[in-house]
């Protein structure tokens, strides 16, 4: 196969439909923080968050990208007996994550882009076994599965002790010891601006993954690229397609995130964004695909906490948990009717 085939163009598109949707939910989710406190403005956001964005996916984004494309399914034994197979469930897994995360930006849910192409690629790879005859349940990897959902346990309470952390310190040492605590926040207005950057390159360095591992995989079975090998310019689709999702829908995922969980001021607001991106970076080098919006979330609930509990919006919580529970097995299911569907029409 070449680039022009047309069902790798349709992989292709897809990939790009993907990324546009983890700058409309997942990167608004990181950048709902520096809006919400005023720090900067949606424009700014964009600016700043695109340039990041791309800088940490080209720089840093092939190691989860690696991770999502071969680390669930051993693609390499599905392509050893038939490519095809690899190249219609990455089709099917992004198209089942995309759909799902569409829904969710669309009712103003904060969901993880993560769970969604983790969960989607799991079901296709559970369909897979009733298609290849040598390929079975077993040859799935669950223990680096087992990784990965542990990982989303513990990033959004590691964010949410960290951002507690910080802003508990900021509030003793610097808050209670001035006369004039607006000033105080007024600065930190523009070291919001430095954490927020560094939560975009952050994002770009975790969360590309989700929209170009699939694709590195198709791309690898149609023999277009170099198995386990990324290149930059499948790296460069994830990146301005998240750029495009954040400056186009972003704002209605911003609103939840900026807002409605608990009032932030740009300490506050400080305090979660660089916890956030400690903690995905930290992820981002053990090759581990967490959730950005799951550890941000975790964080801005953190500073709330470290106001009290009736700070923070439990009714809020509650409904993000809720769209994050059910966002694997909505995507694992629907990537496996798809790829059915594909397999008999393509």
């Amino acid at each position: 196969m070449d680039i022009f085939d047309p069902i790798i163009l349709l992989v292709l598109v897809a990939g790009l439909y993907m990324a546009w949707n983890i700058g409309a939910n997942d990167l608004a989710n990181s950048m709902g923080t520096s809006v919400g406190t005023g720090a900067l403005s949606l424009k700014q956001v964009v600016i700043i968050a695109g340039t990041l964005e791309l800088v940490g996916a080209l720089a840093f984004g092939d190691r989860v990208t690696t991770k999502i494309a071969k680390g669930i399914v051993p693609i390499e034994d599905i392509i050893s007996v038939d490519p095809n197979i690899v190249i219609i469930g990455s089709l099917a897994a992004i198209l089942a994550a995309s759909f799902w995360i569409t829904f969710a930006t669309f009712y103003h849910m904060p969901v993880s882009t993560t769970h969604a192409i983790v969960g989607a690629i799991t079901g296709f790879g559970l369909v897979a076994t009733m298609f290849v005859d040598s390929f079975t349940i077993d040859q799935i990897k669950w223990i680096v599965l087992g990784k990965i959902v542990i990982s989303w346990i513990t990033s959004p309470l590691i964010g949410a002790l960290m951002a507690f952390i910080i802003f508990t310190i900021i509030r003793i040492f610097l808050l209670a010891r001035v006369d004039d605590p607006y000033k105080l926040e007024k600065k930190f207005g523009y070291l919001q601006i430095l954490s927020a950057c560094f939560v975009a390159l952050a994002h770009g360095s975790n969360d590309v993954a989700n929209a170009i591992g699939p694709l590195s995989a198709a791309l690898s079975a149609a023999n277009i690229t170099e198995y386990g090998v990324i290149p930059v310019w499948v790296l460069a689709i994830g990146g301005i397609g998240i750029v495009i999702g954040l400056g186009t829908w972003g704002w209605k995922v911003i609103e939840t995130v900026g807002s409605s969980i608990t009032e932030l001021t740009p300490t506050r607001g400080f305090s979660a964004e660089f916890a956030t991106a400690v903690v995905v970076f930290a992820h981002s080098y053990s090759a581990l695909p967490i959730s950005t919006t799951h550890t941000l979330v975790g964080a801005v609930v953190g500073v709330g906490l470290a106001g009290g509990l009736a700070a923070v919006d439990l009714s809020v919580i509650k409904k993000i948990i809720l769209s994050w529970v059910i966002t694997v097995p909505v995507a694992a299911l629907t990537s496996g009717l798809i790829f059915v569907i594909l397999m008999k029409v393509l």
